[in-house]
């Protein structure tokens, strides 16, 4: 834990102001943020959200530069970029990675960040008891986040219940199973769900994590543990080989095929009744659709992602954001839709984006990608010969490109570049943002969202009941009617009336709706299915990134900084 030791000394690192502690983000001023010693901080209500600030603000760095939401987003099938731009850990080269380093380092950093904070604010003696009961639960939230990454993407880890600084635990403790480091979470998580304010308290502040989130993210790691768990079953998903040559030597893009694979158990968690935890997950899950916890529903899509609606009734959960400031400002919603000049046209990023399989998954009018995706684009070089960028060469967007119907009807000759790096679906998501001309730009990172929570619970009634239900067959149709994507029906062309096939349409319709927010990998990996979705894709996507997976990537493997600099862990996850 060397390396760890030397950033866990933040004593003298607690913010006065950040974004985590008020909900209007336009009252933050960059010249208010200082630092204060911990002697400092006021035996208060306001002296315990200062400790909790300095926890927040652990969240934000995370995410200042494009380690993350990369380390999150960037190994599946459906994701892609110029291999420049997605690096060696967007091929699978994890070792070594400062990807992986990053994700290790930065979680284990919010958790200790957590620890100390919760010991200080224990020390307290004139705060409210409901203040404490809602601190004290933000911050197991926290860690119950941090450890449900990391067991996600290295397995079994090290489990810290006190700071660094306390002196209380050995700073070399060894590696915890699967189990029990599930169990540590469920504990976590189960106590803020019943300390933590509801977003309906009028105590609650906007941009913080409430009692509704805790519930979400419990059922959430229920689902996890019920598909990782479950010795077998058949899903269908859609994937294969992505492009084909014809006799002249001629390539062009396929249809994605059916792949219907059998699941494989995850190793680890062999010990947990899949059926048992399905049930669990899907009660909470429910418990937080119909209000238990808070007030939340979906969002109009043409409001999902805009700036009004930042903490609003679906966006339970999101990295709070600054636009152009160094510390809150991050850099991911340039990778994903780029720095624009005062004409619009792209000065630079727009590097990660969706592959064509991925947006053939969708009808051609559901929002998601009718609105969803960027059809047409300039950049500062195309304009001086008066051209464009126009996706995808297919369809409706490819016909009005070829008859020069709006948007493509202002005299510029637009191109749909098939087979080049930036043949891509680039996601408007994170292009709803104050300023489009700096690099930190303002989008929000969705740590939770209230869709996900309907499609959690889709997922977790079928399997547990052995087949959809009808409130299964709402909680999907609700996302996607949303979108005006067509309902799913118990029988008839838009089938999926039995377990494999809806199963089947919900993990599909994760992979639309939760596209780049960090979740298809996971997906894969809980099910099983993971190398047998990414080998099929045969070697390189359309633009030539490396897909290729074997046993050594289904965890991350552990930073040699931690293995050398601790004497509780010996050895490296497999493969690595």
């Amino acid at each position: 834990m060397k390396n760890l030791r030397i950033q866990l000394i933040f004593i003298l690192a607690i913010f006065i102001a950040t974004i985590g502690l008020i909900s209007c983000v336009d009252a933050i001023e960059e010249e208010k943020f200082d630092f204060i010693q911990d002697t400092d901080i006021p035996d208060s209500n306001e002296g315990a959200d200062l400790w909790v600030t300095g926890v927040y603000d652990g969240l934000s760095s995370m995410f200042r530069y494009n380690m993350f939401p990369n380390v999150y987003d960037m190994d599946c099938d459906y994701m892609t970029g110029p291999n420049w731009a997605f690096s060696s850990f967007g091929a699978g080269n994890f070792q070594g990675s400062e990807h992986t380093q990053s994700m290790w380092e930065q979680l284990y950093n919010l958790i200790h960040r957590a620890n100390f904070a919760l010991e200080n604010i224990e020390k307290m003696s004139n705060i409210s008891s409901a203040h404490r009961a809602n601190v004290t639960g933000e911050l197991n939230l926290i860690k119950g986040y941090a450890y449900f990454m990391l067991v996600r993407a290295f397995g079994e880890i090290p489990i810290w219940k006190h700071s660094v600084n306390s002196g209380i635990e050995d700073v070399n403790q060894p590696r915890q199973s699967i189990p029990n480091v599930y169990e540590h979470i469920i504990e976590l998580l189960t106590y803020a769900e019943e300390n933590t304010y509801k977003n309906t308290n009028g105590s609650f502040v906007e941009g913080r994590v409430s009692a509704g989130v805790a519930a979400a993210l419990l059922s959430k790691v229920y689902m996890t543990i019920g598909s990782a768990s479950m010795p077998s079953g058949i899903i269908n998903v859609k994937g294969g080989i992505p492009m084909e040559t014809d006799g002249a030597g001629n390539k062009f893009y396929t249809a994605h095929t059916l792949l219907s694979l059998n699941k494989e158990l995850v190793a680890g968690y062999d010990e947990f009744d899949s059926n048992a935890y399905y049930k669990l997950a899907m009660d909470k899950a429910k418990q937080v659709i119909d209000g238990e916890y808070g007030s939340y529903d979906l969002l109009p899509y043409s409001s999902l992602w805009t700036q009004e609606s930042k903490n609003k009734v679906e966006h339970m959960w999101s990295l709070q954001t600054i636009s152009g400031d160094e510390k809150y400002g991050p850099q991911y919603p340039k990778s994903y839709f780029g720095t624009y000049d005062s004409e619009g046209y792209v000065i630079s990023g727009k590097w990660y984006g969706m592959r064509d399989h991925w947006y053939k998954l969708f009808e051609e009018s559901d929002l998601r990608v009718y609105e969803g995706v960027l059809h047409k684009w300039v950049t500062q070089n195309q304009n001086t010969f008066n051209g464009g960028s126009a996706y995808p060469g297919f369809g409706i967007w490819n016909d009005r490109v070829t008859n020069e119907e709006a948007p493509f009807d202002d005299g510029r000759t637009y191109y749909s570049t098939v087979g080049s790096s930036s043949y891509i679906a680039y996601l408007t998501k994170y292009s709803f943002v104050s300023d489009n001309g700096v690099d930190r730009q303002d989008a929000n990172w969705p740590f939770m969202r209230f869709a996900e929570v309907l499609l959690i619970y889709a997922e977790a009634a079928n399997e547990f009941y052995g087949g959809p239900t009808q409130d299964a067959f709402t909680a999907i149709n609700r996302v996607r009617e949303r979108c005006e994507a067509t309902p799913f029906t118990l029988s008839g062309d838009n089938s999926i009336g039995n377990l494999i096939s809806f199963r089947s349409a919900v993990i599909e319709e994760r992979a639309r709706e939760l596209a780049a927010e960090g979740d298809r990998r996971w997906d894969l990996l809980r099910w099983g299915i993971y190398l047998k979705v990414m080998n099929a894709i045969g070697g390189f996507d359309e633009v030539g990134v490396n897909k290729i997976r074997a046993e050594r990537h289904l965890l991350y493997p552990i930073p040699n900084t931690e293995i050398n600099s601790s004497d509780a862990i010996n050895e490296n996850n497999p493969g690595w």
